[in-house]
């Protein structure tokens, strides 16, 4: 018999769940990826809902500009984790869900290992390099995708690799590989966006689980919040990309890729001392504190991958932002692109005071 059925008794009464539905929620095992605008209702609602296992993706640090649109976090969450925190809410919210946090990037080296438990993600990422990472190991693993993005007062959604459905790169096709690419920081976006679409991302989930409905695949789904409207428009499954897809997504799952290497305070300040690396500080002009040696170069994220044109891929190179989660995922790019010593900060600038 289900535990603590009376949290769901509302739910099992719908005759399309009942107390089977309930069970298959409690066995499910779903990866979100991302836990800030999109994340946290999705986290939230799927942890109400009683879906057992939640695998939380995040490397980033609460931010107070974070605070009008993920409401999971509070003025007292800034500067900490916030896969760690949203780990912590939801537990509150549902002690009887597992809930594993990863406090990093989803990069290529790692991907493997994070998706390997879980029968579903959620992609709640702003960037695009994520989201063809995200697609291609789904391809490869046989699971779907649950897609949303926000603009502005604008939003889309999708569900991608279901049954043999579409997949993002037959929408969006292959890309060049960057660095970056347009986010709420650069745009802006409603605050109450986000909760719209991260509802409607959790209600692809628990379709997904349950086995009931109508999934959002071979379409994408479009919603105005500004003129209170969803469009839907068909979307063709393009058998190249998926192919595409399956073959890099097999390639990150079972290659031996070269891992990171993260270095510590007195090794990189030897560094500093000994001119032996080209050290980069990834960071944007006004994160302090700033590190006052010639032989650093500024170079921010966004401008890094212009920047690696003009070096060669054996020159030894030690990367550094604040808290090191950027850092970390701008090395694993580094490797991928083929530069074979590449190291990163651990923990950052703010790391480094601490020592």
């Amino acid at each position: 018999m289900m535990e603590n059925s009376k949290r769901y008794d509302r739910q099992i009464a719908l005759p399309e769940i009942g107390i089977l539905g309930q069970e298959k929620l409690a066995a499910a095992k779903v990866l979100i990826i991302g836990a800030g605008g999109l994340g946290c209702p999705v986290l939230q609602s799927l942890a109400a809902a009683g879906v057992g296992q939640i695998g939380i993706v995040d490397g980033d640090a609460i931010e107070e500009s974070n605070l009008h649109r993920q409401f999971l976090y509070t003025a007292a969450d800034c500067k900490k984790n916030k896969a760690q925190v949203a780990a912590m809410a939801v537990l509150r919210q549902n002690p009887k869900v597992k809930v594993f946090a990863f406090p990093s990037h989803f990069t290529k080296a790692n991907a493997a290992e994070m998706i390997a438990n879980y029968q579903l993600v959620v992609d709640c990422t702003d960037d695009n390099q994520s989201r063809y990472l995200i697609n291609d190991v789904a391809i490869a693993k046989s699971i779907p995708m649950v897609y949303a993005s926000i603009h502005k007062f604008e939003g889309q959604l999708s569900v991608f690799n279901y049954q043999g459905g579409p997949s993002y790169r037959c929408l969006f096709g292959s890309p060049g590989e960057t660095l970056d690419g347009v986010n709420c920081t650069d745009a802006g976006v409603l605050g109450i966006l986000p909760q719209t679409l991260g509802a409607l991302q959790a209600t692809e989930v628990l379709k997904i689980i349950l086995g009931i409905g109508e999934v959002v695949s071979g379409k994408l789904l479009l919603y105005d919040g500004l003129q209170s409207r969803f469009t839907a428009i068909a979307l063709d499954r393009n058998p190249d990309q998926v192919a595409i897809g399956l073959q890099n997504g097999n390639n990150i799952l079972h290659s031996k890729s070269q891992t990171v290497i993260g270095i510590g305070a007195d090794a990189f300040r030897e560094a500093l001392h000994t001119n032996s690396h080209l050290i980069i500080d990834i960071r944007e002009s006004y994160e302090e504190p700033r590190l006052e040696n010639q032989g650093i170069h500024n170079i921010p994220l966004a401008q890094l991958e212009n920047f690696i044109t003009t070096v060669a891929q054996n020159q030894k190179v030690i990367l550094f932002c604040q808290r090191g989660h950027q850092s970390q995922m701008a090395a694993d790019y580094l490797t991928h692109k083929g530069f074979r010593s590449i190291l990163h900060l651990q923990h950052g600038i703010e790391g480094l005071a601490l020592n």
